[in-house]
């Protein structure tokens, strides 16, 4: 029973359909739904935003103009020229993330980005990736990333290992930082909720205070979403650029 009502308890995986293929557990979880339903709804969210092509756009079109254009000029300002290439993955993990974590904060769902095996995939593909796209673009060369320049060569053994385990610590940072944001946030809203059935009248002081860290926790939800893009595109911009 404590468990049931414990405020950990919303972020544990269950099994809608089991599935099992050749002895391995592949069912479909409430993860895996809340990740089909952010798809959907980013779907009709840039469908339905961009079907009529106003030249006068109503709310919806600004909408998705204005989200198109704030992950566009992270981009630009960022990495330059030479981003437009990644600017297609970068919006499409800006989207994903940003529902998943906006779609987390409706009672009983399922935030999926709570889970830092969820998070830490998505760092660990642009790590993966970012490492390759430096050694495509500089062969050997990219390991000069690891001692800045204008530093004295007598330091770079004291130097390249701090800068390299910093690199190795690209992708656990940026996953953590993300879900452990969700999970600190929801959490809240669930104890200060319980506060609010237990006190029943009294609890207008907790009500209060729930309404507007749920204003927080969406804010929280959007800048998460801004970091984890705009870091991505530094991290591409190092590839390219190396020290510039």
């Amino acid at each position: 029973m404590a468990a049931e009502h414990s405020p950990l308890e919303q972020f544990a995986i269950k099994r809608l359909v089991e599935l099992d293929i050749a002895g391995v557990d592949v069912s479909f979880t409430n993860s895996a739904f809340m990740m089909v339903i952010a798809v959907t709804c980013i779907t009709m969210f840039l469908v339905f935003g961009t079907r009529r092509h106003a030249m006068v756009p109503g709310r919806w079109q600004s909408v998705v103009e204005l989200t198109y254009e704030l992950v566009a000029k992270s981009v630009r300002d960022n990495i330059g020229t030479e981003g437009r290439p990644y600017f297609p993955f970068i919006f499409s993990l800006f989207m994903f993330l940003l529902f998943c974590n906006l779609l987390g904060l409706i009672p009983y769902s399922f935030t999926v980005t709570s889970h830092i095996i969820v998070t830490f995939v998505f760092a660990g593909v642009i790590f993966l990736g970012v490492t390759a796209l430096g050694f495509v673009r500089h062969g050997l060369k990219f390991f000069s990333f690891f001692l800045p320049p204008g530093v004295p060569i007598y330091l770079a053994p004291l130097l390249v290992p701090i800068e390299f385990v910093s690199y190795l610590s690209r992708p656990i940072s940026l996953s953590v930082r993300l879900a452990a944001n969700m999970m600190a946030g929801h959490t809240m809203l669930k104890v200060f909720a319980g506060f609010v059935v237990a006190l029943g009248l009294a609890g207008v002081a907790p009500l209060v205070f729930i309404v507007l860290l749920y204003a927080l926790e969406t804010l929280i939800a959007f800048l998460q979403t801004y970091v984890f893009a705009v870091l991505t595109c530094l991290y591409i911009n190092d590839a390219i650029h190396l020290h510039h």
